[in-house]
């Protein structure tokens, strides 16, 4: 059996200790705001299962540090703009580590608190993913 320092709970809950959480009501008035980019970091399959925030940047969580460090050859030009970032995963476990390892990093950014699964309950704008052909 596995015995581990801390559960995957647990480092949710620390992590969110230090970093910003946006409510969904908030991360709705949002939307339109062109200095916001909100960042998918659920696998595609997620995406194309439940669709996603409208106007979104999708990041594969595992890509993450090496897409935002300039010094990456995988560095993406788009987290190098002047801009607002607000990730989200599904629940808001994944995003919360995510944004805390950001943070490590000195990249300032939020998550969504409730995820995706939040946003859409809330009645947030949800896009389809286009029909594959």
């Amino acid at each position: 059996m596995v015995t581990l320092k801390m559960t995957a709970a647990a480092m949710v809950a620390a992590a969110r200790q230090r970093i910003e959480e946006i409510g969904t009501a908030e991360a709705i008035a949002l939307l339109d705001d062109p200095s916001v980019l909100f960042v998918d970091l659920r696998d595609p399959r997620e995406r194309e299962r439940g669709g996603m925030i409208p106007g979104n940047f999708h990041c594969p969580r595992g890509m993450l540090e090496f897409w935002i460090d300039p010094e990456s050859p995988y560095f993406k030009e788009i987290f190098g703009q002047d801009r607002r970032f607000v990730f989200y995963c599904a629940s808001g476990w994944r995003s919360a580590l995510a944004v805390a390892t950001l943070q490590d990093m000195g990249f300032q950014a939020a998550h969504l608190r409730d995820g995706f699964s939040g946003w859409a309950e809330a009645g947030g704008p949800v896009a389809l993913p286009a029909p594959k052909h």
